[in-house]
């Protein structure tokens, strides 16, 4: 193996483990490598990852991309289970670099084949299932003692120095009394949630207090109603965490209910018993409710926003002249002032009214288009630039990095002379890939397509006779719609003003081509009032 390029890659999994494991790791590496005549041109680490997943370890990713680009031999690390504890990745990255013509060699075992591959993959990924069940056996040890085993609980914070342990904080407590003794006189969680937003109460979480912070799931029991901490119970185990395959993601999945694991806390009791009875009755009554049911889908359902926060719109019932709808911001949590409720028959006869019109002038779709062209074309043009600047960037980054490394490889260079730059370019490098993954594409300009305009002025016509007939289009009418009206902005108004509405659409609709060729949120009409 004399005088063959080698990286070295390290790992530790967890930030409660120190940083001196990544360079006792590579310090093992280095000496071994120097034992074997290999020459050590980069060394590679993943700080605080776990080894079930590949995805997002970074340091793991470069050195691959350094393999593809056959810039080394071999791959030194202290043990296998380094570079993964799961068997279908480390078998993948085993094939990969071995179509390198890269080896995989662990310190403690000599370079591996598919035999090692196999076996350390299955006892890496035993080794990491059973830390799982023993960790889990502690939890469940700890909710036993009486002691909380999950996360950070609004009314509470943990005592320093004592795992598990929590203490009541008085200012929180008392907010969760008031949401408690509400509820059950009656309140519902959208008007808690805005008093609170109004008096300004900081939440748990986020910015602002919703219905759903207060409501939470009936099936996860979340939420502050849900919660059994408050009335002196401990309750857990009653979701499991597994990782998606597919991004690496955890994600929680509810248990069975006779898994769940209950303990008395009597010491974290915030509400009485009586309060908690008369909330925990009136949550199960409503969520037993008959559903109601299914209404038909209208025209503008899920396409209507409000003007003043961008938030979508809910319905708030029908009354003797029709439908209503108000800002769903507004109505869950009271953090958008638009108060205004407006008839769904109005903003789609005002929509309609004001998308016929624009249609039935083939100059003004014209003049639409001509200046959807143009800006197109300048941000085309932007776009080509600003892509070849990066390109050259990610180029120019790249031959610097191979000079470095044949500078390394000749002896003309030791390691430590280039340890600061190639960092820097290999940072540089990959700032510039993730910004050309995300500069948009040279746009595609298009001409207008007169059938287009012309089906699609037949059926707003159609839509707007069956409407004035108090008719229900039905889904084939609506589809076609669709795609040409993307969202419908509602500006906020006063009692006995006019509507003001918005459509907001794909002009690629009005070119015969699929939307996903043009993306343009182009307002189809100056604001439509009326009605």
């Amino acid at each position: 193996m004399s005088g063959r390029r080698a990286v070295t890659y390290a790992r530790f999994s967890t930030e409660l483990q120190s940083d001196r494991s990544i360079e006792d790791q590579q310090a093992l590496c280095h000496a071994y490598a120097t034992r074997n005549s290999l020459t050590v041109i980069a060394d590679y680490a993943d700080r605080a990852r776990s080894g079930a997943s590949i995805i997002g370890r970074e340091g793991l990713i470069a050195m691959m991309e350094a393999a593809r680009d056959r810039h080394f031999d071999v791959l030194v690390v202290e043990a296998l289970d380094r570079i993964s504890r799961d068997m279908e990745d480390l078998a993948a990255l085993h094939k990969r670099l071995s179509f390198a013509g890269i080896d995989i060699v662990a310190v403690h075992e000599g370079k591996a084949d598919t035999l090692t591959i196999g076996l350390r993959g299955l006892i890496g990924q035993m080794f990491r299932e059973d830390n799982v069940h023993k960790v889990r056996r502690g939890m469940a040890g700890v909710v036993r003692d009486g002691r909380h085993a999950g996360g950070r609980a609004y009314g509470y914070r943990p005592i320093a120095g004592r795992p598990g342990e929590l203490e009541i904080v008085e200012t929180e407590a008392a907010i969760i009394r008031q949401i408690f003794e509400a509820y059950a006189a009656g309140e519902s969680p959208r008007a808690i949630a805005g008093r609170l937003n109004a008096e300004g109460v900081p939440p748990p979480r986020g910015q602002r207090w919703n219905a759903s912070t207060i409501n939470g799931s009936r099936q996860r029991a979340t939420g502050i109603i849900q919660n059994a901490l408050y009335g002196g119970e401990i309750v857990w185990n009653r979701v499991r965490m597994v990782r998606d395959p597919e991004t690496g993601r955890r994600v929680s999945r509810m248990n069975a209910e006779d898994e769940f694991q209950r303990a008395p806390a009597p010491h974290l009791k915030i509400i009485d018993d009586d309060i908690v009875r008369l909330a925990r009755n009136r949550k199960l009554s409503r969520s037993t409710q008959q559903p109601r049911g299914r209404q038909s889908k209208r025209l503008l359902s899920g396409l209507l926003r409000c003007g003043a926060c961008g938030g979508g719109m809910t319905s708030v019932g029908s009354d003797r002249v029709g439908h209503r709808v108000m800002c769903s911001t507004h109505r869950e949590s009271g953090a958008c002032e638009n108060s205004a409720r407006y008839y769904v028959e109005k903003i789609e006869a005002a929509v309609l009214r004001g998308l016929g019109h624009a249609l039935a002038d083939p100059e003004l779709v014209r003049a639409y288009v001509e200046a959807y062209r143009e800006e197109r074309q300048r941000a085309a043009a932007h776009a080509r630039n600003r892509r070849a600047g990066i390109e050259r960037r990610i180029a120019d980054a790249g031959s610097a990095l191979a000079r470095l490394v044949d500078a390394v490889a000749d002896g003309m260079l030791t390691k430590e002379d280039v340890a600061d730059r190639t960092a820097a370019l290999r940072q540089q490098k990959r700032e510039a890939e993730a910004e050309l993954a995300l500069a948009a594409e040279p746009t595609k300009v298009v001409e207008l397509h007169p059938q287009a305009i012309r089906r699609f002025a037949e059926n707003i016509q159609t839509l707007g006779d069956v409407l004035t007939a108090r008719g229900q289009p039905d889904q084939a009418m609506i589809a076609q719609f669709r795609q040409l009206v993307e969202s419908v902005v509602v500006s906020p108004r006063k009692a006995g003003e006019p509507y003001e509405v918005w459509p907001m659409g794909h002009l690629a609709a009005l070119m015969g081509l699929s939307a996903e060729l043009v993306v343009a949120e182009e307002g189809l009409e100056p604001p439509t009032r009326g009605l």
